[in-house]
């Protein structure tokens, strides 16, 4: 059974007429329907808010209707609502608690302002902007994502009818489009696509772990590997609540961590082609769009909302991972992956978009090993190095012509100290370094310093530290020790700065680094 299901064109300034009651539609059947035919607009209006996706918004493609009873053995059971300023989101549960979610095709970012805001010009104009999304683009991510080596979900087009099985959500989900996908949470030991991790855990809990645990660590290039993918989408929302983390036992018995991104809602963003929305990009430089070329000099506004992140869980990868890793994905983002991808697509989306996203993909995937260079440019300029709240040691000695090598270790009282991590900075890359020891007694050795013009700074936090210099100083050691005056040990020559200071929270402890991460 094929049925068509319209909609409403309407302007930005006048609200929608309320249209005739849906059509009943019975599962397992097939409607044609368009995602959002409502942000069709004239050449005037397209003018100055932009094109975006308003044809493919617009182009009804053929869905079919799913039974929320038959879509798994035992039926899927909705158990909460939810969802972000813009999407609409249900989560359901099978028979053997796996969680799925219905994630909302179109959005409604009006939420986000005052309800007096919401029904008026600016509400309806806010609205309208919907259209820079792709409202397909998370479809064709999956096959992208496994050619990568990045973990994802695997979103499937489904249409909802008046199902009976929705429950008491059956009013407001009712007859709507969604993307049907696996939650990334709790066991997912039999999903490969989340490396079949048995304990799939939120970035508050993550991070947490990270900051009170130092034998708890992120595989670093695997999240590298995922936050270059992120750029050749164009995605530029990766906020901390943007991914989930496998978890994985080590044979220390730590724990190591593997980053999942979910929600590409922002994935092939396109916003600056009307007069006004591209004034607008000039001031909000973090909404990048989907362009065939990635401009160098945007990569900064580009990663903008994952710079915590990134800067933390990236502090000891070198130049030479950078650049392995883009190596990598370029290689592995071939023709024919890019072609298997753009064929995901509903038939109708293909004849609209292909062309186009066959151009750009490819462009940039050629653009990667760039791009790279230019983020950790961007990332080792000013670099912050963490500790925990267990004891750390901190390790600052030269390692060649004005070269200044990093190592932290983990103290141990009844065995060696483990290495934490080791990074070497050179000077022509590196303005300064700022040593956190947050919790525990930490100690932190200056041993031979080099000469060099990278400043180093040291926050003892919270716990009794220690600061000891080993060997030669340089004339003018670039070195200034802040001290909180907790009962740390500080027997430092002149040379060296000490400064009497009251640390902010997130300078103190990891409780209070977590503020940085929005996470707290």
């Amino acid at each position: 059974m094929v049925l068509l299901v319209g909609g409403l064109f309407c302007s930005c300034t006048e609200p929608a007429p309320a249209g005739p009651p849906p059509p009943v539609i019975p599962p397992d059947s097939v409607v044609t329907v368009a995602a959002g035919p409502q942000y069709m607009r004239g050449p005037v209006h397209r003018f100055f808010w932009g094109g975006h996706y308003r044809e493919v918004w617009s182009k009804p493609v053929r869905v079919p209707v799913v039974s929320l009873r038959n879509l798994v053995p035992g039926g899927l059971t909705p158990i909460e609502a939810g969802g972000s300023f813009q999407t609409k989101n249900l989560r359901l549960v099978d028979q053997s608690g796996r969680q799925f979610v219905l994630r909302s095709v179109d959005k409604d970012p009006t939420k986000a302002l005052p309800e007096n805001l919401q029904a008026g010009a600016i509400g309806r104009l806010m609205k309208d902007q919907t259209s820079v999304i792709q409202p397909y683009g998370a479809y064709i991510v999956p096959v992208l994502a496994q050619a990568a080596g990045v973990y994802h979900t695997n979103p499937r087009l489904v249409y909802v009818g008046d199902d009976g099985g929705l429950g008491a959500f059956q009013k407001d989900y009712a007859n709507a489009l969604y993307l049907l996908e696996e939650r990334p949470e709790g066991d997912q030991s039999t999903v490969a696509s989340f490396g079949r991790s048995a304990k799939v855990e939120s970035s508050r809990k993550v991070f947490t772990n990270l900051l009170f645990k130092a034998d708890h660590r992120v595989e670093a290039t695997q999240y590298l590997r995922a936050r270059l993918f992120d750029m050749f989408l164009g995605d530029w929302s990766r906020r901390e609540d943007q991914w989930r983390w496998a978890s994985f036992g080590t044979p220390a018995g730590g724990v190591r961590y593997e980053a999942i991104p979910r929600d590409r809602d922002h994935a092939f963003f396109k916003f600056d082609d009307g007069v006004f929305t591209r004034i607008i990009s000039w001031v909000k430089s973090n909404y990048q769009s989907f362009h065939e070329e990635i401009r160098l000099g945007d990569v900064e506004g580009l990663n903008r909302a994952a710079r915590p992140m990134d800067k933390s869980l990236l502090v000891y990868l070198s130049a030479t991972d950078f650049r392995q890793v883009a190596d990598s994905l370029k290689r592995r983002l071939s023709d024919q992956v890019i072609e298997e991808a753009i064929a995901a697509w509903p038939a109708e989306i293909q004849t609209l978009s292909a062309a186009e996203f066959r151009r750009k993909l490819r462009s940039r995937r050629d653009q990667l090993p760039a791009v790279a260079a230019k983020f950790y440019e961007l990332l080792a300029q000013d670099v912050e190095v963490p500790g925990t709240d267990q004891p750390e040691r901190f390790v600052l000695e030269a390692a060649g012509p004005a070269q200044l090598r990093l190592s932290v270790y983990q103290r141990n009282t009844t065995r060696a100290d483990s290495l934490i991590g080791q990074r070497t900075f050179l000077a022509r890359d590196t303005r300064s370094v700022k040593l956190f020891g947050l919790g525990g007694n930490d100690q932190f050795n200056l041993v031979n310093l080099p000469e060099t013009r990278i400043a180093i700074s040291i926050y003892d936090g919270a716990g009794q530290d220690g600061v000891l210099v080993v060997g030669k100083l340089p004339a003018r050691p670039n070195v200034t020790v802040y001290n909180c005056g907790d009962g740390n040990i500080i027997t430092l020559p002149k040379s060296i700065k000490v400064e009497a200071y009251q640390p902010k929270a997130e300078e103190f402890d990891a409780a209070g680094w977590l503020l940085r991460h929005r996470l707290y």
